[in-house]
């Protein structure tokens, strides 16, 4: 059978434009030559590399990938709103694209009136755009406006009847490019009600979304483009993990650089001898210290608020941190849940008996989740003398997906610091439950009566 899109070896090549060699007129442009072909390759910007794929006729075919991975460049391909450098699109069957949603709205005539311009756009007639204004206005919700000035509407409107008209052209194949946000939720739940009816009459749909949740229950297949190539297509669930282990990695070297150029930097500026007698004088790791030890030494009333950096007189020096999750390797994107562990390597340069380690646990907003050292907990200190490790494990790190930042010392009981590092080192809790809060505690649900789950046993 006949696909409903077919996609071979498309190529999309754009000019980066600046200052130098522009083209004055269209004119000037055919006489010099080619428009892409006299170019540099750092005057030109590659959005798709040999992209090939096929949409079956009654399939749901997403397409996941991060920004600027092309996504948006492929779908105006098969739209037909850009052709391809090279290679070729085909759609066999009417197109509807929600793309660019109302384009062509004319802000001073009124809906109505837009409704059959566009209409007209997409490819109906008058009669078929008369059958089906009701229900375009009804889906819309814009009964009591219909007749108002375009340029008198909401954003939130302007979208809503774009999408109306668009989605009521009654096509063989739907394109659609994030638009699942132009309205409210109700709002989103029709436009899902109305992707699940094209399902069902056996329409092809091309969708290109963040949403991975949304490929995974809706589309048949899945494509992974990255940076305008072809990473991966098949199963979406086996697809999206594919991805999803992708991101991760992506953010893992993201985050570890950010830590390193912290780390480096606060090594350049910790202070070798802060003035004891400015308020060292608390028995808790995470409790008050310099905001600024390098300018002044002096402290303020709240630690949790300071600023991250690195001050101590490095008698006893956190020497190396890492922190590892279930697989035992060192790493800083972890799963809500997993059990993690804080390692910290010291070096004493002599014999010290006075040593209380501290760990601070940070959201991103700088709210303390939680907070404690080996004082508090009553280990009594004997001795440390040259090299040693300390590890912090937890059983199960709950929390939600968000970023966080440790807080690391070593000191005093009496609070002197021999090497505070403040906020210095962060990690990543990712969690496909979407709950709220900082603390995700171990929970279940119970009901009865005639309350009653799809999917329950």
């Amino acid at each position: 059978m006949k696909p409903a899109i077919d996609v071979v070896n498309v190529s999309k090549v754009y000019r980066r434009y600046a200052r130098r060699r522009q083209f004055a007129t269209l004119k000037s442009a055919l006489l010099d030559g080619s428009l892409l072909g006299d170019l540099k390759p750092d005057e030109t910007f590659q959005a798709l590399r040999n992209v090939s794929f096929s949409v079956p006729k009654g399939c749901t075919y997403g397409v996941i990938g991060s920004n600027g991975s092309g996504k948006s460049t492929l779908l105006k391909c098969v739209a037909g709103i850009t052709r391809p450098t090279e290679g070729s699109v085909t759609v066999d069957g009417r197109i509807s694209a929600l793309i660019e949603l109302g384009a062509g709205f004319h802000p001073e005539i009124s809906g109505r009136e837009n409704i059959f311009i566009n209409g007209i756009m997409l490819g109906l007639t008058k009669e078929e755009i008369q059958r089906r204004f009701d229900e375009i206005v009804e889906f819309a919700e814009m009964q009591d406006f219909i007749d108002a000035p375009v340029k008198t509407y909401s954003s939130g409107m302007y979208m809503r009847l774009g999408f109306a008209v668009a989605i009521h052209v009654d096509p063989e194949v739907l394109l659609v490019d994030e638009v699942l946000a132009v309205g409210d939720q109700s709002f989103t739940h029709k436009c899902l009600d109305k992707f699940s009816e094209f399902r069902r009459r056996n329409k092809s749909i091309l969708l290109v979304t963040h949403s991975l949740d949304l490929v995974e229950k809706f589309c048949d297949e899945a494509h992974w483009l990255d940076k305008g190539v072809s990473k991966g297509d098949g199963d979406p669930k086996r697809v999206v993990a594919a991805y999803v282990i992708n991101v991760e990695d992506s953010e893992e070297n993201t985050l570890a650089k950010a830590e390193s150029a912290r780390v480096a930097e606060s090594a350049k500026n910790v202070t070798s001898a802060p003035d004891v007698a400015s308020g060292f004088s608390q028995t808790d790791a995470t409790q008050e210290a310099p905001l600024n030890p390098v300018d002044d030494g002096e402290s303020v009333k709240d630690g949790f608020k300071s600023t991250e950096g690195r001050w101590g007189t490095r008698e006893i020096e956190i020497a190396q941190v890492s922190i590892s999750g279930p697989d035992g390797e060192s790493g800083h994107v972890f799963q809500s849940g997993d059990d993690i562990q804080v390692r910290m390597v010291v070096t004493a340069k002599e014999a010290i008996t006075d040593f209380v380690f501290g760990l601070g646990l940070f959201n991103a907003d700088g709210v303390c989740v939680y907070g404690t050292n080996t004082n508090l907990e009553e280990f009594q200190p004997s001795a440390i003398d040259g090299e040693g490790t300390v590890t912090f494990a937890i059983d199960r790190l709950d929390l939600v997906e968000g970023t966080y930042r440790l807080d690391l010392a070593v000191h005093k009981a009496d609070g002197y610091p021999y090497d505070y590092h403040r906020l210095l080192y962060t990690f990543r809790i990712k969690s496909k439950v979407r709950d709220v809060g900082i603390y995700r505690p171990a929970h279940r649900w119970t009901f009865g009566g005639g309350i009653t789950f799809k999917g329950e046993a």
